[in-house]
C-alpha cells in the first residue's frame, strides 16, 4: 500500500483539505456567533464533526446526484438564503438569542450549509483517493481539525471586527453563484464562458451583502423607534 501512488494521493488529499477548508470554516463561525462562549466551542466541534460524518456517507452518492439537472442550482439558492439569514444582526445586538435550542439550530445550519458547500471537496477527495476507502475516510476526517481551527479563528475575528461578517457573507454568495452557474442544466442551455461565470458570482456576492446590510439597518432603525 505504501507505494508512490499512495504517497501522491495522500499528499494531494492534505493539500485539497487545506485549500477547501476555508469556506466551510466561515459558515461555521457565522452560525455559532450568537451562542454563549461555552456553547460556541461545542457548536463548532459538533457541527464540524456531524457535517464530516454526513460527507462520508454522501461521498458514495454525490457524484451521481450531481449529474441530475438543477440539483446544484437549487442548492445554490438554498445557500444564498442561508447567507442572508446568517448576515442578520438581530439577536446579536438586542440579546434575543435564547439558550434553549440555539446550539441545535446552529449545528443544523452548519450541517446543511457544509453539505451544500462541500460538493467540490467531496468530489476532489474522492478523485484523489483513487477509490481507496482508507484514503477517502482519512481525507474527509482530516478536514475536521482543519475546519475547527479556522472556524475558531474566524469566529474571533467576527467578535473583534463585526464587519468581517460581511466577508463571510460574500464568500457564501460566491460559492452559491458558482454552484448555480455550473449546474448541468444551465450549462446545457447557456454554456456560459468563464468570464460570465465570474461576473455572475460577483453579482451574487454584492447582492447578498447588500441585502444583509439593508436588513440590518432596517432592524436597527426599528429598534430605535
Amino acid at each position: 500500500m505504501l507505494n508512490w501512488d499512495f504517497l501522491v494521493a495522500f499528499l494531494s488529499i492534505i493539500f485539497i483539505d487545506l485549500v477547501l477548508a476555508g469556506d466551510n470554516a466561515v459558515v461555521i463561525a457565522m452560525a455559532v456567533r450568537g451562542l454563549p462562549l461555552a456553547q460556541k466551542k461545542k457548536g463548532i466541534i459538533l457541527g464540524a464533526g456531524a457535517a464530516v460524518i454526513l460527507r462520508i456517507v454522501l461521498t458514495f452518492f454525490v457524484a451521481k446526484l450531481l449529474t441530475f439537472s438543477l440539483i446544484k442550482f437549487f442548492g445554490g439558492l438554498l445557500l444564498l438564503w442561508i447567507a442572508v439569514r446568517l448576515s442578520l444582526e438581530e439577536g446579536r445586538e438586542t440579546g434575543k438569542y435564547k439558550e434553549g435550542g440555539t446550539l441545535k439550530q446552529a449545528v443544523v445550519t452548519i450541517m446543511v450549509a457544509d453539505i451544500l458547500m462541500s460538493v467540490d471537496n467531496i468530489l476532489a477527495i474522492a478523485g484523489a483517493s483513487g477509490g481507496k476507502p482508507l484514503l477517502l475516510i482519512f481525507g474527509l476526517g482530516l478536514s475536521i481539525p482543519l475546519v475547527v481551527f479556522t472556524s475558531n479563528l474566524f469566529s474571533r475575528l467576527i467578535e473583534k471586527y463585526p464587519s468581517v461578517l460581511y466577508v463571510g457573507v460574500a464568500i457564501l454568495g460566491r460559492v452559491a453563484g458558482e454552484m448555480m452557474i455550473t449546474d448541468p442544466f444551465i450549462h446545457h442551455f447557456i454554456d456560459p464562458k468563464k468570464f460570465t461565470e465570474y461576473i455572475f458570482q460577483a453579482v451574487l456576492m454584492m447582492s447578498v451583502v447588500a441585502v444583509g446590510i439593508f436588513r440590518n439597518r432596517e432592524q436597527r432603525s426599528q429598534s430605535k423607534d
